[in-house]
């Protein structure tokens, strides 16, 4: 196993933590990094639909999800 060393502020704009899988790509002799996918397939619950995974994930805050449309639409 090797480490990469990205600066440090670099994860936490992400939302990269410590255990966040990351997929490792190289093309054109460049690294590219990549959240890994988590299997997810939608159910119905009632009227609503819901994304669920087989892999356990903590839930989302409005907190959680207004950071993410910030970084969309940057």
């Amino acid at each position: 196993m090797r480490r990469l060393v990205v600066p440090k502020a670099l994860p936490s704009e992400l939302g990269i933590t410590g255990s966040t899988e990351l997929d490792i790509v190289a093309r054109d002799g460049v690294i590219g990094l990549a959240v890994a996918d988590v299997p997810a397939r939608i159910e119905g619950h009632g009227d609503d639909p819901v994304i669920v995974t087989d892999a356990p994930m903590p839930p989302l805050t409005v907190e959680d999800v207004r950071a993410a449309i910030d970084r969309v639409r940057r």
